[in-house]
């Protein structure tokens, strides 16, 4: 997967053996960012909807969610990526914007880019494909690209990794039904419907995932925007309607009471940690006021996030200033009936007994 802040890489097994110890058919991934939390409870058997507010989430979520392995043509997708893979590189607003005026990739990686880019929305837009090639093509920028993870900035020298050619790689595709929501959550929070568990992983401060990752917001939107700064971002990102309540320390702790209340799940994991807005003991006021009849906490010892190991960058990719502290404190909160609960909190400590307190 893509490299990614608030990524729960570490937490993902944990989440699994919730959602089958409190016997859960069906769940929702309400913030799935790069859902790999949704493909792991569909790994496991579950009926997954996985929901957000970004463009390639939403992407990520038509491959590895909607899309069911068992009835894609895969003599079609070998050829298809075999086709983008032999495409001549051509120099457009990709290349231009992200490898000229800035160095997030290098320019015979953009121009590659901009090819099967291209290439994607003219000949496999109306195809079922469309969202699996388009993520392979999303991973395959990833695994070249010249930064810390975070797209705020790019490194002053490129990063060894971007000097490799773009490789299109088959996705690992996973058996079985789901289902992608686009949106607000504030608004798509209503239209989801009932499920045995609903997971939530919310924002935990100022930091936008719009700008943090506006580079790929930009290439599966392809709408050429006009970019504005050293990190040439999308000039709507300067436009309120872009910007999450979630990302508001004073609107925050009320738009996800009000998402937790509006929520149809029997049970509710939620993830968060020791450096968000909210402590821990607000956290389970929140989930019992929602109506909740039990809450318990589970916590795991974890590095931060990747821009922490890496250190502190300004804008124009130099290191600056030293990074207080590399590890932090993930809190799992497991809601709902206290059998089920109970249930959940001991697969876990099953299979995870040297990882889980609380």
């Amino acid at each position: 997967m893509i490299k990614y802040l608030g990524s729960k890489r570490a937490l993902v097994p944990v989440l699994g053996d919730l959602a089958e110890g409190v016997g859960a058919r069906t769940a929702i991934d309400l913030f799935t960012g790069t859902t790999r939390v949704a493909q792991e409870l569909k790994r496991r058997g579950l009926g997954v909807t996985a929901a957000d507010v970004a463009t390639y989430s939403q992407v990520l979520s038509d491959c590895y969610v909607a899309t069911d392995a068992r009835e894609v043509d895969e003599v079609a997708l070998a050829a298809a990526l075999e086709h983008l893979a032999s495409l001549p590189g051509e120099r457009g607003y990709f290349t231009e914007t992200f490898c000229e005026a800035s160095r997030f990739l290098q320019p015979h990686n953009g121009r590659r880019v901009d090819a099967v880019r291209n290439a994607l929305e003219r000949e496999y837009r109306d195809s079922p494909l469309f969202p699996v090639l388009l993520t392979s093509l999303l991973l395959a920028a990833d695994r070249v690209d010249s930064t810390t993870g975070l797209q705020m900035a790019y490194l002053k020298q490129w990063a060894p990794r971007s000097f490799r050619d773009l490789d299109l790689r088959r996705p690992e595709l996973l058996p079985g039904p789901g289902r992608t929501v686009a949106g607000d959550v504030m608004t798509t929070v209503d239209d989801l419907g009932p499920a045995d568990l609903a997971y939530l992983d919310p924002p935990y401060n100022q930091h936008r995932y719009f700008t943090n990752y506006h580079v790929w917001e930009t290439l599966v939107r392809w709408d050429a925007p006009e970019p504005y700064g050293v990190a040439c971002k999308r000039a709507d990102a300067r436009d309120p309607a872009t910007k999450s309540v979630f990302n508001v320390k004073r609107q925050m702790p009320g738009a996800l009471a009000s998402v937790l209340e509006r929520l149809s799940a029997e049970v509710v994991v939620l993830s968060y940690n020791d450096e968000s807005w909210l402590t821990s003991e607000q956290m389970t006021t929140a989930l019992l006021d929602a109506g909740h009849e039990d809450v318990r906490l589970l916590a795991f010892d974890s590095k931060r996030y990747v821009g922490a190991q890496i250190g502190i960058f300004s804008p124009a990719g130099e290191k600056v200033g030293r990074v207080s502290h590399l590890r932090n404190t993930e809190y799992v909160f497991v809601a709902g009936p206290t059998e089920r609960v109970e249930a959940g909190v001991a697969a876990v400590r099953a299979r995870q007994p040297q990882e889980a307190a609380g």
